[in-house]
Order: structure tokens, then C-alpha cells, then sequence
């Protein structure tokens, strides 16, 4: 399977306004050294919707330079412009991504053949893998099983990134694509279930701050050891939901401020966190071991 495992959707360091590169470059040999089987830079996670058009290539650029082939890379290159998701594929195809994750369009609500339209007029402007990541909680419009299919015929389309928590596709789209096609989920808590469903990976926020043990999590899963899967996610739950008890990534960055990753600055309309919220993610710090 090219993608599988324990993949992070880094956050992206901020530092008076601006892009933190020697935090992020901290934060990515964190990850290596933990051993987290995959990168994404540029996602939701790294709060793609405020970054300029420049910073999210060269964001891009300095994740590719530092992993340096170490692990494999997932760059972002979605928009619900058309126009502007090619620029963003072209160019990640050319600073060395080893695949794309391209959002279903937001804001927007295209049909579904609208949806099918554009990532085919990506696919054929890319010359590397095409994962659709499919949000309806921020994009608004879902993409269907039957769009799904039509996609997956066409050679860069390989899988999808799913973030709805719907814990019977794998299996749906396992008897409707095949085994072959790449199924990741975009929900930490309901990860371990998707794994028993049929898919084959997480594409994870928790990972940030805790690459080890979500990467011994899928480890142990593709070894068949069931029981360390199960106390791994049990540790890890009240993390997971801590970390979306206000809009991510501020919950998230505020973590990692606490492990010394980076400051939890964000950009707006996301701000810091409430004290109540705080104290919800030391609490899941504590629970997790990690502080």
C-alpha cells in the first residue's frame, strides 16, 4: 500500500505574524524520530485558509528539503477554486511531494458533477497521486460512494482521506472500488474502528503531539496485536476529543505549546483558547502520559 499507517497533518508554527520555520523544522524531526510513517503539510491542521499563496508552497518546499525522503509526503493542494488547486498541484508535483491531498471544494457547493469535474481537471494536470479529502463538516457538500468510483478509474486517483466519521464506508467502498484503493481516516477517535472496517491509515491531528504512540498504535495493528491497539486508543481518547473542544487548531497548538513545539499563536479568525479549554487539554496531556 503507498500511503498506510500513521500519517500527521502538521500544524503550521506561527511566531509574531509569521511562519515559524525553525519550529517547523523542530516539529518535523520530532515526528521522524517518533516514527510516523507519513507527512501532510498544508491541510486543515496547518491552517492552509490563512496562509498566503506564498507560504503555503514554500511551507510545502521546507517540509519536502527537511524530511529529505526520510518518510513519504502528502502535500496539500486543495481550493474551491479550480484554477488556484491546479497552481497548488503543479507546484507541489514539482518540489518533490510523493502525493496530493485535495479537499472537496468549500464555500462553494458544487453538484457532484461538479465535484468529479474538478478533481479530473486536477488528475490531469498532476504527475503525482491524488488523495480527495472529503469534509463535509467544513466543505459543506459530501462526496458520494457512486463519485467515488467514477474518480477512482482514473490512474492519480488513489483514495480518499475520510472525515465523516462514517464508520461503514471502508467496508462499502471496499466491496465497491476494491482493496487496492487507499482509505485513510480524517477522525482520530473513530481511526482504530476504521482500521477494523477496511481502511488503511489515519491521517491524524493527535499525531503532533504524539507521533509515538500513534505510530506504534498502527504498528501494532498491522502485526495483529490487537490488545496494545486497544490500550494505545484508550489512553489516547480523551486527547483526541480535547483537541477539537473548540475549533482546531487552537486546541492543538495550545498542546504543543505546553511539550515546547512551537507557541500556540494562530492566525485569524482562530484565536486562543478559553481557560476552561485549557485545562480540558492538560487534563488529556496528563491522561496521555505526555506532560
Amino acid at each position: 500500500m503507498l500511503f498506510s499507517g500513521s500519517y500527521t497533518a502538521l500544524l503550521t508554527p506561527f511566531a509574531n505574524g509569521k511562519v515559524d520555520y525553525d519550529s517547523y523544522k523542530k516539529l518535523i524531526e520530532h515526528q521522524i524520530i517518533n516514527g510516523t510513517h507519513g507527512l501532510v503539510p498544508v491541510g486543515t491542521t496547518g491552517e492552509s485558509p490563512t496562509l498566503t499563496h506564498e507560504e503555503h508552497k514554500k511551507v510545502i518546499e521546507v517540509c519536502i528539503e527537511q524530511v529529505n525522503g526520510r518518510v513519504p509526503i502528502i502535500a496539500g493542494a486543495g481550493s474551491n477554486s479550480t484554477v488556484e488547486a491546479i497552481d497548488f498541484v503543479k507546484h507541489a508535483c514539482s518540489a518533490g511531494a510523493d502525493g496530493l491531498l485535495v479537499v472537496t471544494p468549500y464555500y462553494n457547493k458544487p453538484t457532484q458533477a461538479g465535484l468529479k469535474a474538478h478533481y479530473l481537471a486536477l488528475a490531469e494536470k498532476s504527475s503525482k497521486p491524488i488523495i480527495i479529502y472529503d469534509i463535509p463538516g467544513r466543505s459543506v457538500i459530501g462526496m458520494t460512494d457512486k463519485t467515488m468510483l467514477e474518480l477512482s478509474k482514473h490512474d492519480l486517483i488513489l483514495g480518499v482521506k475520510d472525515a465523516t466519521a462514517d464508520l461503514g464506508r471502508p467496508t462499502r467502498l471496499l466491496n465497491l472500488i476494491g482493496e487496492d484503493f487507499i482509505q485513510l481516516s480524517g477522525e482520530d477517535g473513530t481511526a482504530l474502528p476504521y482500521l477494523a472496517a477496511g481502511g488503511h491509515g489515519c491521517i491524524s491531528v493527535t499525531a503532533n503531539i504524539a507521533p509515538n504512540l500513534l505510530s506504534r498504535m498502527h504498528n501494532a495493528w498491522k502485526q495483529g496485536d490487537i490488545e496494545n491497539c486497544l490500550q494505545i486508543n484508550k489512553q489516547l481518547m480523551p486527547l483526541h476529543d480535547a483537541l477539537f473542544c473548540e475549533t482546531s487548531p487552537g486546541p492543538l497548538k495550545y498542546a504543543a505549546s505546553l511539550l515546547g513545539l512551537c507557541s500556540d499563536e494562530t492566525r485569524l479568525p482562530i484565536v486562543e483558547i478559553y481557560p476552561e479549554s485549557k485545562e480540558k487539554v492538560q487534563l488529556a496531556l496528563q491522561i496521555a502520559e505526555l506532560i
